[in-house]
């Protein structure tokens, strides 16, 4: 295997990753971090739906709430940026559209019209109370009786599932992109996440999928030795 310069740079950015629990005083500068942002929007997504957000909490008095609904760990409280990522179940449709008036070729290919206009709808409509699963449920087993056909979406549940594996992916992106500034960060699941929800105002249609801590590394922001299960327990083939 060839060692080239841009799997060299990569490497050092993924091996350095580290979850940092403490941050030093300094702060990310602003180009950096929003450069940072511009990386993380360009993660892989279903459908190019991009079903998330990012909170950057800059009010003093909401961050000082956030590091108390984060359980006060030092990762939130010595952070220089405290970052809420968001996925969202109810923006597949405005932004099925904003694909469409944004698309790179024009006029757009009457493939994609199809799809973004009708095969989206069908997929993420569920109705009142979930009406439509039985038909949808239906639809799919009788197209799996002539072709390999995945799920479609049958209740919030499966679309919130769906939104935070996307918003997930641009959360990585996002920890990579402050790495390679030579910035650290901390993702937490550990917060109160109604809580953090009122704060923040978000609706039930928002789901908090993490907060990100970030900022300098603090000489005690590690607190032991990076390891890893064996690869063996992990790693399969069939």
């Amino acid at each position: 295997m060839t060692e080239t310069d841009t799997l060299k740079h990569f490497r050092e950015v993924v091996t350095s990753r580290r979850s940092v629990k403490r941050f030093t005083d300094e702060r990310i500068p602003e180009e950096v971090l929003q450069d940072c942002f511009d990386l993380a929007l360009l993660a892989p997504n279903s459908s190019n739906l991009q079903p998330w957000s990012f909170i950057r909490i800059v009010d003093p008095a909401v961050r000082e709430q956030a590091n108390r609904l984060c359980l006060g760990q030092n990762a939130a409280k010595t952070a220089s940026e405290l970052i809420a990522i968001v996925a969202h179940t109810d923006t597949w449709a405005d932004n099925a559209e904003a694909v469409l008036q944004h698309w790179p070729v024009q006029p757009v290919p009457e493939i994609v019209k199809k799809y973004y206009q009708k095969l989206v709808p069908l997929n993420f409509r569920t109705g009142p109370m979930n009406a439509m699963a039985p038909l949808k449920k239906g639809l799919v087993a009788l197209r799996r009786q002539r072709q390999s056909t995945p799920d479609m979406h049958y209740s919030e549940g499966t679309i919130k599932l769906w939104a935070v594996k996307s918003t997930a992916l641009a959360a990585e992106n996002l920890m990579l992109a402050l790495r390679a500034h030579d910035f650290d960060s901390c993702p937490m699941e550990g917060f109160d996440e109604a809580g953090m929800k009122k704060q923040l105002h978000l609706g039930k249609h928002e789901h908090i999928v993490m907060m990100i801590g970030a900022g300098r590394r603090a000489e005690n922001g590690i607190y032991h030795p990076q390891f890893r299960l064996p690869r063996e327990q992990f790693i399969k083939e069939i």
